[in-house]
């Protein structure tokens, strides 16, 4: 039956069974405000930064192949992904044996010690296509891991592998001074700019961990630089030509500053051109951009001051923003090449103020 309203009851009396009292509500409203978290307040980018490059490494390590080895798109370059990851988690500070990444470290040295061929080349002309950076990329890497190895065994074994290696590139090496996707034999002494770079970094890396690079080959290198640079300071893709590239040219100051050349004269115009192309970091309108920033923050990083200060912030904001997160960490999907590419590279960007290996300090 439903309940009758009491004709009787003064509005007054009715109110309690109706609404709190005002002073009610307003100890409600107190109560609210002081049990209610903060708000959020946005982290700085320098945190933002290196949150991502913790789970970044995060996300590296758990692509990592049971075999220690990482690949691109489709399985391809295992030799200079594994290489290539294998740096960014170094860069962290872990070694083959301390710190959080020293496992996969190790499976990544041993993976590409495993590579090591009889004539010096690390790779497998079978499985990695354009071999050529892969073995430069290993070069670099297995030096770094080098520097830091404790185990007598293993550093025996490290030597052995890049002193191969040196003589390997030595030979592979073009008439014209640089390299090509293949060796000069097998690819009919073509050259061009990227592999070239990546087989001075690897070079230089060997020589700072002990193993003799006869200095003929640098010389050679450093002249097919100079012959590919253009009046405009923009480095041609090849010595038989190409036209400036933004991304090579940025990639050949990295080089001439790993072959101690800081003075070449032909460096002033060099970084004219590539601030003109890459001081930009919205500009995508030249192929390659993490590729090019790759090697234009190593030349920043190098310059220091505020150069490197202005640089790293503007890099550190999109790559914070276009990152993107899974159940194994951070990365990047942009590029053809795939995320273990573009996310490693990225990492090294993002890491080189640690100053934790040789081959990227100033």
């Amino acid at each position: 039956m439903p309940a009758t309203y009491d004709r009787t009851m003064t509005f007054s009396a009715a109110l309690p069974r109706v609404i709190p009292s005002c002073r009610a509500v307003v100890a409600a409203a107190l109560a609210a405000c002081v049990a209610a978290p903060p708000l959020a307040v946005a982290a700085p980018p320098e945190t933002q930064a290196r949150d991502v490059v913790v789970r970044g490494l995060d996300w590296l390590e758990a692509k990592q192949s049971r075999r220690g080895s990482w690949s691109a798109n489709e399985g391809r370059y295992p030799t200079a992904m594994t290489a290539l990851a294998g740096t960014a988690l170094l860069m962290e500070g872990s070694t083959t044996s301390q710190g959080r990444h020293a496992e996969s470290i190790r499976l990544a040295a041993d993976y590409l010690i495993g590579r090591s061929r009889a004539n010096g080349l690390i790779g497998d002309p079978k499985t990695d296509d354009r071999y050529t950076y892969g073995h430069g990329f290993a070069m670099l890497f297995l030096s770094q891991v080098l520097g830091e190895e404790e185990d007598e065994r293993r550093r025996e074994e490290l030597v052995g592998v890049l002193t191969r290696a040196v003589t390997f590139s030595g030979r592979a090496q073009t008439k014209d001074g640089g390299w090509g996707y293949v060796s000069a034999k097998d690819g009919q002494d073509f050259d061009e700019g990227s592999t070239t770079i990546t087989q001075v970094q690897g070079l230089r890396g060997c020589r700072n961990a002990g193993i003799p690079v006869p200095r003929e080959i640098i010389d050679k290198a450093i002249a097919y630089i100079h012959a590919c640079t253009m009046p405009d300071g923009g480095v041609q893709y090849s010595s038989k030509g190409g036209g400036g590239r933004p991304a090579i040219s940025a990639a050949a100051i990295a080089c001439l500053f790993n072959a101690g050349e800081e003075d070449d004269t032909h460096v002033p115009r060099m970084l004219a051109y590539a601030r003109r192309h890459l001081g930009t970091i919205s500009n995508n309108s030249f192929g390659h951009w993490h590729y090019a920033h790759f090697y234009y923050a190593q030349v920043m990083y190098r310059e220091g001051g505020d150069d490197w200060h202005d640089y790293r912030g503007q890099v550190e904001r999109r790559l914070v923003a276009e990152s993107q997160a899974d159940g194994d960490g951070a990365f990047w999907p942009q590029g053809y090449i795939g995320p273990v590419y573009t996310t490693a590279t990225n990492l090294v960007i993002l890491q080189l103020d640690k100053g934790s290996l040789p081959i990227f300090q100033r």
